[in-house]
């Protein structure tokens, strides 16, 4: 059997990914169109390259149906609950960088940490009968977050497009989401709060703890570990 790695199946994510791997003089590569999700390890043996999108990483991981994959921080924390259980972080790989954040609107001069939100929620659903809605695809960290930060009254709105304009679109009142540089933010007239961190994230190749290793995977597994530094 070979040592089954995940990447990133197009995109930035999936160049970097790459240009990583060769810098440890292993090649990795599509076979075939950009419409086909297969590929090839080159330069050191037992390894086969698995392409999946970024989100489905840490599922398959967790599953034990891969036994290496890339994929950010943030996908690993929101999508496994139990993410220590399940995986093990092997080497960051120094690009992807991005935070997950709360932002609300420039124009709330008084709003500016967790309790000046908490306490604009209260008078939101004071004054309109309704929670203050915060959109962002990362549910589950997002309520975590909140949740220990003492925030109450407030709705966690789906959104999976572009979250930074749902402020505009009068769907949500604040939002939830990962940015590298806040230029998208800026053009949204919005502002990320003080303390409103939530998790930095960046491109991270996990080992999963699930997945079963024979004798010849634990070979490929060691001289891949070697190879990298890790």
């Amino acid at each position: 059997m070979t040592l089954k790695l995940g990447v990133p199946s197009k995109g930035r994510l999936m160049e970097k990914t790459f240009d990583w791997f060769a810098k440890h003089d292993i090649a990795l590569s599509r076979t075939g169109s950009d419409r086909e999700y297969a590929g090839k390890v080159e330069g050191i043996d037992g390894i086969s390259l698995v392409l999946l999108s970024a989100s489905e990483i840490p599922r398959e991981l967790a599953a034990g149906r891969i036994h290496l994959g890339v994929t950010g921080t943030d996908l690993v924390h929101d999508k496994l609950p139990l993410w220590e259980q399940q995986v093990d972080a092997v080497s960051e790989l120094g690009f992807g960088h991005a935070d997950l954040i709360i932002a609300v609107p420039s124009a709330w001069v008084d709003v500016e940490t967790l309790d000046d939100l908490d306490a604009a929620a209260a008078a939101f659903r004071k004054v309109h009968g309704m929670r203050l809605r915060i959109a962002t695809k990362y549910h589950r960290l997002v309520r975590e977050f909140l949740r220990d930060a003492g925030v109450a009254d407030y709705a966690i709105v789906d959104s999976q497009g572009a979250t930074e304009g749902t402020v505009a679109n009068e769907t949500a009142e604040a939002i939830a989401d990962i940015t590298s540089t806040g230029d998208t933010l800026r053009a949204n007239h919005l502002k990320i709060l003080s303390d409103g961190l939530i998790l930095a994230s960046q491109a991270t190749l996990w080992r999963s703890r699930t997945a079963d290793l024979d004798s010849d995977e634990r070979k490929a597994l060691a001289a891949l570990i070697e190879r990298i530094g890790a």
